[in-house]
């Protein structure tokens, strides 16, 4: 007889902590390995086996099934969040054939067509590095990534067991201006995590929308159908930007939910 409890993943509870988003608040999120217990618990065992990018089709099966029920992806393991009496963080993505750019978005988009847009496989650079903690320091000092180290940063960029990429933005100069780390499903773009120079003079270019805006480009051009912008948190200023590209789904009890 197979022993079918090796194919089901198991899944952990974190303990409570402070929200990032809502004051007041304490988060908890389940989570769950994409590793195929079946190989290995070792990374450098499985990459070894699979390649520098050490994508397996458990890992990929695992993780498109749990995005759809709104789980995300960090490094090796999905997780989506479990707050007692709390379900404001709702997993959101954008169909991409229903999607029309608003006049702003138009203005955001032309705007940026002089920038060269770069795919390249999910390998950390110093380069990207220094602009994430430029990044962080003015947008996000209190939060959880506000001391990152080039480790972490290369962790977080490499540890993937499914097919990630990161995407440059960069100048005709050649200055790197934005990144994107995105994961490649079977019929979807999922944005792990963006960040983009802060700069005064780059305010102008709006290249937190534009890099939304250009991964529905290409999620288009792939024939996929959706592009997942992680959660939307309706009544947290960080997360307001999302509502911005309707119409756009959110999951829900029912399912996923349009948005227009």
């Amino acid at each position: 007889m197979t022993d079918q409890s090796s194919y089901f993943p198991k899944f952990y509870m974190t303990a409570p902590s402070p929200c990032p988003y809502l004051e007041d608040k304490h988060e908890r999120k389940v989570f769950t390995e994409l590793k195929d217990e079946k190989l290995s618990f070792d990374r450098n065992a499985i990459l070894e086996h699979f390649g520098s990018s050490g994508p397996t089709d458990y890992s990929i099966r695992l993780n498109h099934s749990l995005t759809l029920v709104g789980f995300r992806r960090s490094q090796d393991i999905a997780y989506r969040p479990a707050c007692e009496n709390c379900q404001e963080c709702k997993s959101v993505r954008v169909p991409v054939v229903l999607f029309n750019r608003t006049k702003s978005q138009n203005r955001i988009f032309n705007k940026n067509q002089d920038l060269i847009i770069e795919i390249k496989p999910n390998i950390a650079t110093e380069e990207q590095f220094e602009l994430l903690k430029i990044y962080i320091d003015d947008r996000h000092d209190d939060g959880g990534m506000s001391s990152i180290t080039m480790d972490e940063y290369r962790d977080m960029v490499e540890s993937s067991l499914i097919n990630t990429n990161i995407i440059e933005y960069r100048q005709e100069d050649g200055k790197l201006i934005a990144a994107a780390l995105t994961d490649q499903m079977s019929d979807s773009l999922s944005m792990v995590y963006s960040f983009f120079d802060v700069s005064k003079n780059m305010n102008k270019r709006s290249l937190g929308v534009f890099m939304v805006l250009s991964h529905i480009e290409l999620a288009i051009a792939k024939g996929f159908d959706h592009v997942y912008l992680g959660y939307w948190v309706k009544n947290s200023p960080k997360m307001s930007y999302k509502a911005n590209f309707k119409p756009f789904e959110v999951l829900i009890s029912d399912g996923w939910s349009l948005i227009k």
